[in-house]
Order: structure tokens, then C-alpha cells, then sequence
């Protein structure tokens, strides 16, 4: 059955819908790039299908402008739902760039001070071997040990505050500054001062500073308790490869970090906001990529979320990938061209690496290189 899916989804993306046409899929695409989204739609046909992948949806802009969307596969096996552009996906680590924008408005209203320390603003946290601040938490420099196995998903609980408990008194792995340890504790810790500071809920904060001002209209904390329009049903590998329904996890412990629904389109959006706008302050703006200094002058890795690199052809990339238990994600942001790729899928992590590069190579006509898209986007 599986690969009579696989084959059927060839089938339908490469030949009954070569040219492009609303047939059995939802699509938007602007005629002035058909040959790059012809060639993008079969390498991420292929990709799904080499990976079992059940459903996506994709999205570039150029120049801040929506050139193409689509929703690809199924978004529910069992019921024969497709994945439409609107299907909400579990985007894992990409949650926590929407909460960086949060943190950075909050800063710019001067809610919160970069340079204060945790326990300024969230007096119950420990003191630690060293000062800790926002700013570290928000650029992963805290040296906060990260979750152990999956210990951070086996928790049902509703409250930040009550996510804390599960690391605030260990000891820190590094001091304060040094060095660059991604952990989902960061943002938790983040959201955590947030709702200390503001006195309102994470997902409110989160509402009124990003959601409802740049009009993110399927980005939504993922509440397995309650009915979500176009949410995606969520699959993973079992021991013998085979994609089933995957496991149930209560995420809203996690939201800051990687417990939010979203799909390709708001994720163009979201890169947009930090490309171009003036949704940030000019101030704002000019340190938003700016490379961190680390031990003996080490350069950052990453900035406020984003992983900055080189592409295999000399491309500035600002990029992240998420994965959290049934969805997978990518954002790539190509500043020198003015492109922005947004890509979503409902399987976990056991997916090699993000098509989001194929993606890129098409629109801008370079070689596609295996791999790069996994070795790169890795936090």
C-alpha cells in the first residue's frame, strides 16, 4: 500500500499536473517562474517519496512576494484528506523563532532588558555559577544543560512555570557566554520570563505581538485537547520503518520552544518579517544576524534562533530545521536574493534531510548537492 502511495503521488505531481494546473491539488503559483516551480514540485515529489513522507506543504517568496504554495499528499490517511496549503503541521525547534519576535518586541517596548539576568525578572530560578542572561537564553549561550532523551515530552502539563522544575536546580554544562548548546530549555525559560513579566499566558503574548500582527493565520500552539481546524494527523517510523500514527505527546509545556502548528506559507512569512518590513526597529534590525563572540572569540553559529552559513555555492543562508514527535519543518531565508523557503511535513525526524535546498537550487538554477540541507540546518 505504501508504495502504491508513493506511486500514485509521482504520478499526480509529475505528469498529470506537469503543467501546473489546479487539478486534484491546492496550488498557487505566479506564471513568471514556472520552469523553477516544475522542477521544485518533482524534487520534492521524489523526496516524499523516497522518505514515506504522507503529507507537506511548501512556499517561496521572492522579493516578498508569494510566487508559489502548495499542499501535497495527505494530511489524514485514514480519512483521504489531502494536505492543503492551510493543513497545520508540528514544526518542532521553528517554534522558537516566532518566539524570538516575541522576545524582540518586548525588548523594544523595554519590557525586557537583554543584559538582566534570569532571576531579575524570574526570582524563583537559582542563582548559578556565573550571571545568566535573556539575551543568552535567546541566543542558546546559557550553557542550561539540555532535555535528557525525551524526558521533555513525557510531562502533561499546561504550565511554563512547571516545565522549569525540570532543570532549574542542575548545575549549568558551561558557563554563562562561552559557548553555543542549543536546548529547548532556553525558550521555555524565555516564555517562562515572559509571562512573569507581562502577567499574561505565553500563547496570549504570543497573539497579540506576532500571530494577529502579521497575520499568521495557521500558526497555533498545539493543544491535543481541543479541535484545530486543518491540523494535520501526525505519523512516525515504527522499529521496521513502516510510517504509522505516531505516539500522543502533550506539547504546551514546550510552546516557546517547539510546541507550535504552523505550515509553508507562514513560515515565508515569518522569514519575510526579519528580511524586509518595518515590523523591527532599525536598531533592531542591524543586530538581528549579527554574529556572537564566544570563547577565545569564537563567532556564533547562530543568532537569535537562526543558523548562519555559506551554501555550498557561496549563498548567504539564514536557515533552521525543526522536527518534534509527527512533523518536520524548514525555513530557509536567502538574503542576497530576497527568497524565502517554507517547507512542513507530518512525519518525524527519521526524514534524511529538508528538500527546502532542492527547493532553492530550483528557483536559482544551481546544482543540487545531497546533503547539504541535513549537514547545514543541524542545530
Amino acid at each position: 500500500m505504501r508504495r502504491n502511495f508513493q506511486f500514485v503521488l509521482l504520478l499526480l505531481l509529475l505528469f498529470g499536473l506537469s503543467n501546473c494546473k489546479k487539478a486534484n491539488t491546492d496550488i498557487q503559483y505566479d506564471k513568471k517562474y514556472i520552469e523553477p516551480i516544475k522542477s521544485a514540485r518533482k524534487k520534492v515529489a521524489f523526496h516524499m517519496a523516497q522518505n514515506s513522507i504522507p503529507g507537506a506543504n511548501v512556499a517561496v517568496s521572492i522579493d516578498g512576494k508569494l510566487v508559489y504554495s502548495e499542499g501535497i499528499g495527505w494530511a489524514s490517511k485514514d480519512l483521504e484528506v489531502p494536505a492543503k496549503r492551510a493543513t497545520k503541521f508540528r514544526i518542532g525547534e521553528l517554534s522558537s523563532l516566532f518566539t524570538n519576535v516575541l522576545y524582540q518586541k518586548l525588548v523594544e517596548e523595554g519590557a525586557l532588558v537583554p543584559d538582566s539576568s534570569v532571576q531579575f525578572y524570574y526570582p524563583d530560578f537559582p542563582q548559578k555559577r556565573g550571571k545568566v542572561t535573556i539575551s543568552q537564553l535567546a541566543n542558546e549561550t546559557s550553557g542550561i544543560r539540555p532535555p535528557r532523551g525525551d524526558e521533555e515530552l513525557k510531562h502533561v502539563s499546561t504550565s511554563l512555570q512547571q516545565g522549569i522544575k525540570l532543570f532549574k536546580d542542575d548545575p549549568l554544562e558551561m558557563p554563562p557566554g562561552e559557548f553555543q548548546n542549543p536546548s529547548c530549555f532556553n525558550y521555555n525559560l524565555l516564555g517562562a520570563i515572559m509571562e512573569k513579566t507581562t502577567g499574561e499566558k505565553f500563547y496570549k503574548l504570543l497573539n497579540k505581538y506576532v500571530i494577529d500582527t502579521l497575520g499568521l493565520e495557521n500558526t497555533v500552539p498545539d493543544n491535543p485537547f481541543i479541535t484545530i481546524a486543518n491540523r494535520s494527523n501526525f505519523f512516525e517510523p515504527n522499529i521496521i520503518a513502516q510510517v504509522v500514527n505516531a505516539s500522543f505527546y502533550d506539547l504546551r509545556m514546550n510552546e516557546p520552544s517547539k510546541g507550535l502548528l504552523s505550515n509553508a506559507e507562514d513560515l515565508v512569512k515569518l522569514g519575510n518579517t526579519f528580511l524586509t518590513g518595518d515590523y523591527f526597529s532599525e536598531e533592531t534590525r542591524e543586530n538581528l544576524f549579527e554574529p556572537l563572540k564566544l570563547y577565545n572569540d569564537n563567532i556564533s553559529r547562530m543568532v537569535n534562533g537562526w543558523i548562519i552559513f555559506k551554501d555550498n555555492f557561496g549563498n548567504t543562508v539564514y536557515g533552521l530545521e525543526g522536527t518534534a514527535p509527527g512533523g518536520s519543518a524548514s525555513v530557509l531565508i536567502f538574503p542576497e536574493h530576497k527568497m524565502v523557503i517554507g517547507y512542513a511535513c507530518n512525519l518525524s525526524s527519521s526524514v534524511r534531510d529538508t528538500p527546502a535546498f532542492m527547493i532553492a537550487n530550483a528557483f536559482l538554477g544551481t546544482e543540487e548537492e545531497t546533503g547539504q540541507g541535513k549537514s547545514k540546518l543541524q542545530q
